[in-house]
């Protein structure tokens, strides 16, 4: 890429974990997230970490205050992150493999009425994981 032409727009997101490396082994185990970077102190903190699965990529550092988290009202706590996937079976996949690593269920693989087949569940530190196959922002023909 040159200097002239532009980059287009990525959102990426970053969560903060209170044991971040057991984070980071986890979201690889239940997840299939790749540990890309990984900077850690002498404390054995994560000052920055980036995670990849296919296009999705996050951010993971050592939370060294103790942040606040909305509770959950009936079935979501009002945000978290959504991976699309190609199909049904890789989301039924990331199911079995989210909960076998310890994940809490929160929503089984369904279709929904909008044509989503979508599961949710909570990680090991309460950050709401929802993956599916709708792709947001895309014609859903």
């Amino acid at each position: 890429m040159t200097e002239t032409q532009q980059r287009p727009a990525s959102l990426h997101s970053y969560l903060a974990y209170s044991d971040a490396p057991k984070a980071l082994r986890w979201l690889e185990r239940a997840f299939g997230f790749e540990t890309t970077t990984e900077y850690a102190d002498d404390k054995g903190l994560i000052l920055h970490s980036e995670l990849r699965r296919g296009e999705v990529r996050i951010i993971v550092f050592s939370a060294e205050e103790d942040y606040d988290r909305p509770a959950r009202k009936g079935e979501t706590v009002g945000h978290g992150l959504y991976v699309s996937l190609p199909t049904q079976e890789a989301v039924d996949a990331v199911f079995a493999s989210a909960i076998d690593a310890g994940a809490t269920p929160v929503w089984k693989p369904e279709n929904t009425e909008w044509g989503n087949y979508r599961c949710r569940v909570d990680d090991l530190e309460g950050y709401e994981w929802t993956f599916g196959t709708y792709v947001p922002g895309e014609p859903q023909g």
